[in-house]
């Protein structure tokens, strides 16, 4: 009996070092993504890694500076874009496997601001106004989508002095929340999550107000693990995920 159960004992810790070491072989996924899908990945991601197995390794940032960084040879196997443009700068470097970018979402201008000041466009009119947080508007697509909406509304002149620039959308919004900008110009996929939501308000920018931000994505051809990145494309273009997108802030493709 004693011998059984030695011989239990040693098979209980050979499953355990052969799932280990599975585990330790499930395929990992290098997504680059732009900063406003940070909240929409932290819950597609687990909800894809529960149904394939895959787990993804995200690093996120400006499109431009992803963009750059793809083409200057970063190990990416799929890029997710704020916009078409850079998107289909990997593409023209002959770096997908697609011969143009793929839409995924669309996205919305927001202008938010912390509790208990009601998010107003008004705002942007009144002479108290010291700081606003914008994304660069060179590398960051939202950034873009800002300025052009405030030369829409004949007011780029007299707020420019005024912006508190950041690198990517992410951080423009951070400026905001911290305090180190009155209001933010950022998306609205950043102002429905976690402390944006709860610490703040938030109104949408007319969508006839800046150019349509249009969110591509595109496969490295050279990837390893292309089928994983389409697998992980075609999910966020299901059915299931794009019925959802407003809740996260974005809209559907089509």
């Amino acid at each position: 009996m004693r011998e059984f159960s030695k011989r239990m004992a040693l098979l209980a810790i050979f499953v355990c070092l052969c799932m280990s070491a599975w585990a330790q072989k499930k395929t990992e996924l290098r997504v680059a993504a732009a900063s406003d899908m940070h909240p929409v990945l932290d819950i597609v991601g687990p909800m894809f890694e529960q149904k394939t197995g895959i787990h993804l390794v995200v690093s996120y940032g400006a499109s431009a500076t992803l963009s750059h960084q793809i083409i200057a040879g970063s190990p990416v196997d799929i890029f997710f874009s704020a916009d078409y443009v850079f998107a289909e700068r990997v593409v023209a470097a002959d770096l997908a496997d697609s011969q143009n970018a793929i839409p995924y979402a669309k996205g919305a201008l927001v202008l938010w601001v912390r509790k208990p000041v009601k998010a107003s466009l008004d705002l942007l009119h009144r002479k108290d106004l010291k700081t606003l947080a914008i994304a660069n508007p060179d590398t960051a697509p939202y950034g873009r989508a800002a300025v052009f909406a405030l030369k829409k509304m004949k007011l780029y002149d007299a707020l420019s002095p005024r912006f508190v620039q950041a690198e990517n959308i992410m951080q423009a919004a951070q400026f905001a929340e911290s305090g180190n900008a009155q209001i933010g110009l950022i998306s609205q996929t950043i102002a429905e999550s976690g402390k944006f939501k709860a610490e703040g308000t938030y109104v949408l920018f007319p969508l006839y107000a800046y150019p349509e931000i249009r969110q591509c994505a595109v496969v490295m051809k050279n990837s390893p693990h292309r089928d994983e990145a389409h697998k992980l494309l075609d999910f966020i273009l299901s059915e299931q995920i794009q019925d959802n997108l407003g809740k996260v802030g974005l809209r559907r493709v089509q």
